[in-house]
């Protein structure tokens, strides 16, 4: 489509929060069309879906006045509801050709969309509304911790749908560029995933619960640790990851937390570690400890941030705020104190490494190595 845009839509404007404009239709973020003149406004009125593939074929909208006037052939629009119900506005594409736009593939991934600009716009609002009522930093730092909780919950309803639609997606034929499109989808789920765990458990951390653990006392932790490295592969299809585990034995851990912090770690490598080098996983048990650690080649980091790296909201001076909350390796180091062991890291020219141990008690009729 030659031109998108995610509107803000009420009775009386039609405002462009955002736009992608590939024709040269002129129209800024922050600029305005006359509500009136557009189909959007029929959108806030019917809460409903609006597409047209042709407009030279269309029986509704041939004769109407907006395709006229914006001169478009092709166009869609996609109410945004807000989680509590309210309406914000639309996303929105046209065209001056006709598009295959009313196939459900192509609707669903607008209606996906849709849910995470709504939850994006809801959440900004309620952190505005947050730090407006803030009187002191004792206050502000318990709204923040109350806000991180809920925000990770609610998040996982929109994650979920965009998992099970990116599922329904890959398994229609696909060109090239949609496969593409969905492996950077797929990743972009994992990442916010990750992001859900660790906020929910610095919450209860920070409200008294802890990290709480279910230790496997029956099963193998290798298939676990392997699966883990299949997800982060599967999102990062252009990285290459060297995973070495001897782990014949039962070692009595909690899987789902040690696949959260192997998550972290291999996430943390992905996006610091060189992407000419591979990422290198190795997992055994060495001198009575459980040994598991993730190599990245790359820039060494600083020794100044070396003392705060497992402290929350920490991360490497100069780093983007993109970059997450830096809340990973904190989430890690708590999964390792947990356990009773520790997570070292070390870096320096040649690899950044970070290390989990844990003292591991030898099985009946299993010598230690």
């Amino acid at each position: 489509m030659g031109f998108a845009a995610v509107a803000r839509v009420t009775d009386e404007r039609w405002v462009a929060c955002q736009v992608l404009d590939n024709i040269g239709f002129g129209l800024p973020a922050g600029g305005e069309l006359d509500v009136q003149t557009t189909l959007c406004h029929e959108v806030r009125q019917l809460r409903e879906v609006i597409v047209i593939d042709n407009v030279a074929e269309d029986p509704v909208y041939c004769q109407h006045h907006t395709p006229r006037l914006y001169g478009l052939q092709s166009y869609i629009s996609v109410p945004v509801i807000l989680p509590d119900g309210r309406f914000f506005g639309t996303l929105c594409a046209i065209d001056a050709k006709p598009a295959k736009l009313s196939d459900p593939q192509t609707v669903t991934m607008f209606k996906l969309f849709t849910d995470l600009i709504g939850f994006q716009f809801d959440a900004a609002e309620k952190l505005n509304s947050t730090r407006s009522s803030l009187i002191d930093a004792k206050t502000a730092s318990e709204l923040r911790e109350q806000f991180i909780a809920v925000l990770g919950h609610d998040l996982r309803n929109p994650v979920a749908s965009i998992t099970g639609g990116i599922s329904i997606l890959s398994r229609e034929p696909q060109s090239d560029k949609s496969t593409r499109v969905l492996s950077m989808m797929r990743g972009s789920v994992l990442r916010m995933s990750a992001l859900i765990d660790n906020v929910m458990d610095f919450a209860r951390g920070r409200l008294g619960g802890g990290i709480a653990l279910q230790r496997d006392q029956e099963t193998s932790l290798q298939p676990t640790l392997e699966q883990v490295v299949s997800e982060i592969l599967s999102g990062h299809p252009e990285r290459r990851i060297e995973a070495n585990f001897q782990l014949s034995g039962v070692v009595p851990v909690d899987h789902q937390r040690i696949a959260q912090m192997l998550s972290n770690l291999l996430g943390n490598a992905v996006t610091h570690g060189s992407p000419g080098h591979p990422i290198r996983v190795d997992a055994a048990i060495v001198d009575g400890e459980l040994r598991l650690s993730v190599a990245n080649s790359g820039t060494p980091i600083p020794k100044e941030s070396l003392q705060k790296l497992f402290q929350p909201f920490k991360r490497g001076e100069g780093s983007s705020s993109l970059q997450g909350l830096g809340l990973g390796l904190y989430i890690a180091s708590q999964i390792a104190e947990a356990h009773g062991g520790q997570l070292d890291v070390h870096s320096d020219e040649a690899e950044t490494r970070f290390t989990f141990r844990m003292p591991v008690e030898p099985q009946h009729g299993q010598a230690a190595e």
